[in-house]
């Protein structure tokens, strides 16, 4: 999914010159090309992602588009006030491209999870956060950041996650992904936890629950409409994110809900990483399945809930 988005800067890059780069400590190599080819709008800064965040809302307001990109703890964490104070306050164009968002760090432990990544971004007004959940969707997103207004948050997974969304379905910033519908359960997900659900709502559908699923790589702006199209058809609405309980995707579609004033009541669960500091180390898969992001986890919340 990096090596998808990266290059897809540089492909957008190759055709408008208002598009800057800038990456914060990478390996040697990366984006070579664009470096060679383009040496004048492409900057490597060191470990500072204070300044790096500075310089790419500068370029913004002077008329370019930069894109940022590191570790997704580094970009949100340890700059955030220049985040909100220098890109959100300003409505700068910069998109912000974090690696490792979730679970992917998982050997180098708490420091380098990015858990809460979503809830903090979502909560900066003018601030667009997008997740998706494959390469080829990451493929489909990147022209529309191009001429988009205001920053943008790009959560990347680890990369050669398998391929799980649809292919025809063009890829629009505030437009939820239609996977398949059910009268039953309704499963709203975003970023890589789009394959398990899959696996959970097809298990689930063997067994006779009709399970429907509603991808939202795009978290904020939220689809709202079709959020409460879909929910108010089901027994049930679960959300399943490799994030924060707190904050995230279960938090903006449990808000959504509550404000839809639904005639017959909706019951409502979600899945995700529990309010406190992972204790383990080890790989994404394991401390996923440690939390009960899974599709085992998935059928059982929902069979709980029916």
């Amino acid at each position: 999914m990096r090596k998808t988005c990266l290059e897809a800067v540089y492909e957008l890059a190759k055709n408008d010159d208002r598009i800057f780069f800038i990456g914060s400590d990478l390996g040697y190599g990366t984006l070579q090309q664009f470096k060679d080819e383009m040496p004048e709008r492409f900057f490597m800064e060191g470990v500072n992602e204070a300044n790096v965040v500075g310089v790419a809302t500068g370029l913004a307001l002077e008329g370019k588009i930069v894109y940022v990109n590191t570790i997704a703890t580094f970009l949100t964490r340890r700059c955030y006030e220049q985040v909100v104070l220098d890109m959100c306050l300003h409505q700068a164009n910069v998109r912000l491209i974090g690696n490792g968002g979730g679970l992917v760090y998982a050997p180098l432990g708490p420091t380098h999870l990015a858990v809460e990544d979503i809830a903090i971004m979502r909560a900066l007004p003018n601030m667009t956060v997008l997740a998706p959940a494959d390469a080829s969707e990451m493929k489909r997103l990147m022209p529309g950041t191009v001429d988009h207004k205001g920053p943008i948050y790009i959560r990347l997974g680890k990369g050669y996650d398998p391929i799980v969304t649809p292919p025809d379905i063009p890829f629009e910033i505030g437009k939820a992904i239609p996977i398949r519908e059910g009268d039953d359960v309704l499963i709203i997900t975003t970023g890589i936890a789009l394959g398990l659900v899959r696996e959970a709502a097809a298990k689930l559908a063997d067994e006779g629950i009709d399970t429907g699923v509603l991808h939202l790589p795009s978290i904020k702006p939220l689809d709202i409409a079709t959020v409460v199209d879909w929910a108010r058809r089901v027994r049930a609405v679960v959300t399943v994110e490799e994030h924060s309980v707190i904050g995230g995707l279960a938090s903006s579609v449990a808000h959504v809900i509550m404000n839809a004033n639904f005639d017959n009541p909706v019951r409502f669960g979600n899945i995700g990483i529990p309010d406190a500091f992972s204790e383990k180390y080890g790989s994404q898969a394991s401390l996923m399945a440690e939390f009960g992001i899974t599709s085992e986890g998935v059928e059982s919340l929902v069979r709980k809930l029916l």
